[in-house]
């Protein structure tokens, strides 16, 4: 019998509440990775509803203040999140009739942000950069406006035993189960704290000599303070929804065995390599955890079983890791250098990056393109490749704000042909005349058009020289 017809003979049940899928993820071996003598389990906590491992959390952090009386019916929630959580507590707001504001770092993907006000949450940004401690940083405001508004429950996941107790309770026990018991480390991160800290203590309760294994992003606090005891004053990581600038008060640092710093760059490839390889589209702590992971057993002199997450869905992180462009400006995708001005283009044309235009393109029609491009400007080109003109919003607005039938007509007739064209062997000091004169930098020699040059992809090469 193929697998196909046996699965169609064992008919998935039917739930009457989405609340009801919560909970019993399934396992799966990540055999198409290099996982040395060992072998690699992923819990793929990316199928619950919310696409997360922290739906688990978010019905029992607010069935409980439920059951305290801490959530009247109506009620405002008020969350500190990278943006799961946040989503997890929606869904079950959204299901319970709870409102909810949600106080989110800027780094956070447009993905997230607009999954969470689809779903009726109130989203509230602030900044990144800076520490806890700080007025602008994301839990201080949250835990601020929870203040200034007595009738909102603060969830405040850092400190919320409940958080831990999901996974006490639901997490450890699933692994247990679907393991037959035979499991000898467990590698998570740390957002919160809770998931590391609750499935691991039931599983050292099981077994003593299981070994839980922090996978921890470069720049967080928390692996050089497992490994050496040390504290160290926290960097910055894109990596959303792990590591940390503090150690949570939920979190059981003394269960924890070990820890790997990951880096950006490995994170984000481990997660497109595993699309590749295993099929599954995962986030970026996925790619922190599973990066870990794979470092853990390829240290292993003898076979192991080891057990790690799958967290959160990829999908939400479309336009930055899964998309080559924007790998590329951030430094983790390398290209071949020129040593000139060719280094500064985003978009190298020779290379069927950029996106252009033809003359006889209409405007209706470059609209279209510079919206599907997510771009303000493009280059039209005649039939030989060379540019003939730039047309930007500017040119579009002035072409149809009193004439709609500019709509059908060729952008040739609305471009702007004062070009301003700069050698590829030129200064980047010849680019800021080109600036000051609110033109674009169209990068070119006898020979060949290689691309443009904007304002931001001057500001990208300058932050990229950096040390990281």
């Amino acid at each position: 019998m193929s697998k196909a017809v046996d699965a169609a003979t064992h008919a998935a049940p039917i739930y009457k509440n989405v609340l009801d899928m919560v909970f019993n993820t399934p396992m799966l071996e990540l055999s198409q990775l290099d996982t040395g003598p060992c072998q690699l389990f992923g819990k793929l906590e990316l199928v619950q509803p919310g696409n997360s491992v922290k739906d688990r959390i978010a019905v029992y952090m607010i069935e409980s203040a439920e059951q305290q009386g801490l959530l009247k019916p109506g009620g405002r929630i008020i969350e500190a999140t990278a943006g799961n959580t946040g989503i997890a507590l929606a869904l079950v707001a959204g299901q319970k009739g709870y409102k909810l504001t949600v106080v989110m770092p800027d780094k956070m993907s447009a993905e997230k942000i607009s999954h969470l006000r689809a779903m009726g949450a109130e989203v509230v940004l602030t900044r990144s950069d800076v520490e806890k401690g700080h007025p602008e940083y994301y839990q201080d405001m949250a835990a601020r406006l929870a203040a200034e508004d007595p009738s909102s429950y603060y969830i405040n996941q850092f400190s919320n035993d409940n958080n831990p107790r999901a996974h006490y309770e639901t997490t450890g026990p699933e692994i247990w189960r679907q393991m037959d018991g035979r499991i000898d480390a467990f590698v998570a991160g740390v957002g919160s704290g809770g998931s590391i800290s609750g499935t691991g203590r039931y599983l050292k309760e099981q077994n003593p000599d299981i070994e839980i294994i922090l996978a921890d992003p470069d720049g967080s606090v928390l692996a050089p303070l497992v490994n050496e005891g040390k504290k160290i004053k926290p960097g910055s990581w894109l990596v959303e929804g792990i590591g940390e600038d503090f150690v949570p008060d939920i979190l059981a640092l003394e269960i924890i065995d070990k820890a790997y710093s990951v880096t950006d760059a490995e994170a984000f490839h481990t997660a497109r390599d595993m699309l590749k390889t295993e099929g599954l589209l995962a986030g970026s702590s996925t790619g922190t955890l599973v990066h870990g992971a794979l470092q853990y057993c390829r240290q292993q002199t003898e076979p192991k079983r080891v057990v790690t997450f799958i967290c959160d869905s990829g999908a939400k992180y479309l336009s930055k890791m899964f998309n080559d462009f924007w790998m590329i400006d951030n430094g983790f995708i390398e290209r071949k250098t020129y040593g000139d001005l060719r280094d500064l283009i985003a978009r190298r044309h020779l290379d069927s990056e950029d996106f252009t235009l033809l003359q006889t393109t209409p405007i209706a029609q470059a609209i279209k393109q510079m919206q599907m491009f997510d771009v303000s400007q493009m280059a039209v080109l005649d039939d030989n490749d060379k540019v003939t003109g730039i047309i930007d919003e500017s040119d579009v607005l002035l072409a149809v704000m009193h004439d709609s039938e500019c709509f059908t007509r060729p952008v040739s007739d609305f471009m702007t042909r004062r070009l301003e064209t700069v050698k590829p062997t030129a200064s980047v000091n010849d680019l800021l005349p080109v600036f000051r004169a609110d033109r674009i930098a169209i990068i070119a020699d006898d020979d060949n058009f290689y691309g443009l040059i904007t304002r931001i992809d001057l500001i990208n090469y300058l932050r990229n020289q950096l040390p990281r």
